[in-house]
């Protein structure tokens, strides 16, 4: 089973190689953390075995992910409120 996830991050890294090749406009980010979001996915419920964990362990690992959910939600409504400064150096 492990070698079948492996391989399943290799291809996953192979995906993400190749598509870093095209121009998909405004979709390239979310198509990288699409890729980067399954393989995640993969790493935390086998290699962490919260897969055959209790459900204690489930939350956790539930609220690591909203709590980063947050981060990203915060950083993100920082960065799109800040305008274009003009006649910065170059």
């Amino acid at each position: 089973m492990y070698l079948a996830i492996f391989l399943a991050l290799m291809v996953g890294t192979a995906v993400t190689v190749a598509v870093a090749f095209f121009d998909f406009g405004y979709m390239n980010n979310v198509i990288m953390l699409a890729i980067a979001s399954a393989k995640a996915l993969l790493v935390v419920l086998f290699f962490m075995h919260v897969r055959w964990s209790s459900r204690l362990t489930w939350v956790v690992a539930g609220a690591g992910f909203f709590w980063l959910l947050i981060l990203f939600s915060l950083t993100m409504a920082d960065y799109m409120t800040r305008g274009w400064v003009q006649g910065t150096l170059r």
